[in-house]
């Protein structure tokens, strides 16, 4: 018999590892100075957003600090005739109850148009003619909103009148589309419609972009099992942009918020919080700063900037929820 060999005294040679290699990207002169704008732009936009919130913090203090929340919850601007305002008694309830109400009216109308809009251009307009339809649809978003206001007090109020008024025929019974006196040309129905009008080429745009980026792969499966292109519209696409739909809808809510001129030309300004739609009467904070800055005394004045800061804060929180919406992935994607 062969002699046996205790296998485990034996131990392998070490094995020399090779040091870790280092990965340095070096950057050109060009990457560098491209990188440096860049980031500077960035950086002046929080820098510029943080000084104005910063400005109208610093002029509305005095008036936060006398009225407290009561300058946010009550309806009262009364500005008195007292230099040092003592007499004077503000509150933006109804302004902000009136932006909430025109907003959502104008969300409520678009959010529909904008996304048969978009899915109409991506995937049933013909070739030839979608570039053209796109690049309209991004001119419209760019219009002034003056252009719209007067269009909207020439043209457009008697329109929508006439559909205020069968609203509160059909559906009067509702609170919300009662009315005590019937004049329907400067409600925030019409104030919305025009408001719609306005924010519908933003959202168009945002969802339209976002259903062109669907994987062809899974809409040409979905046509491979069968389905139509309406059926492949519904389970395919809606599920995979809807994050971007919803995203775009409230960049449109963050325009529609902050609008001045065309809700300052087509309804009155009214210091009453109003639910009824179809009512002649209300407001929104950006047109009661636009109303009363002109004449406005100094006290006054910090009474608008506080309402600025209001509108402000709010206009940021749609907006960086619009952001964070936008940035979630689409459930579809891997």
């Amino acid at each position: 018999m062969g002699a046996v060999v205790d296998s485990g005294s034996e131990r392998p040679a070490p094995l020399d590892v090779p040091a870790k290699r280092v990965i340095v990207a070096r950057s050109s002169r060009g990457d560098r100075i491209f990188r440096g704008i860049v980031s500077a732009g960035a950086l002046s936009s929080l820098v510029l957003l943080g000084l104005i919130a910063v400005f109208l913090i610093v002029r509305s203090g005095e008036i936060f600090g006398r009225f407290g929340l009561d300058f946010i919850f009550s309806s009262d601007w009364t500005a008195g005739a007292e230099a040092d305002g003592s007499d004077s008694t503000f509150g933006v309830w109804a302004m902000l109850i009136g932006t909430i109400i025109v907003s959502l009216i104008a969300v409520v109308v678009a959010l529909p148009l904008a996304v048969g809009a978009a899915l109409f251009i991506e995937f049933y307009l013909p070739e030839r003619l979608r570039s053209a339809v796109r690049m309209l649809v991004d001119i419209s978003a760019a219009v002034p909103s003056v252009v719209y206001g007067l269009w909207a007090v020439s043209i457009f109020s008697g329109a929508a009148s006439s559909w205020g008024e069968l609203l509160h025929k059909f559906a009067g019974w509702f609170p919300l589309f009662g009315v005590e006196n019937e004049q329907y040309d400067r409600s925030p129905f019409v104030a919305g419609l025009v408001l719609a009008i306005m924010i519908t080429p933003i959202i168009t745009s945002v969802s339209r972009e976002v259903f062109s980026r669907t994987p062809p792969d899974l809409v040409n499966a979905s046509y491979a099992l069968g389905g139509s292109r309406w059926g492949a519209i519904r389970n395919v696409v809606l599920p995979y942009g809807s994050s971007g739909v919803v995203g775009g809808t409230m960049l449109g809510l963050g325009r529609a918020l902050g609008e001045t001129v065309a809700v300052y030309l087509v309804l009155n300004l009214v210091f009453k919080p109003n639910f009824r739609i179809l009512e002649s009467q209300g407001g929104n904070v950006a047109s009661l700063i636009a109303t009363k800055f002109g004449e406005a005394s100094q006290y006054e004045i910090k009474a608008l900037l506080a309402a600025g800061f209001v509108l402000f804060v709010l206009t940021m929180v749609v907006n960086m929820a619009a952001t964070y919406i936008v940035q979630k992935k689409s459930p579809l994607e891997s």
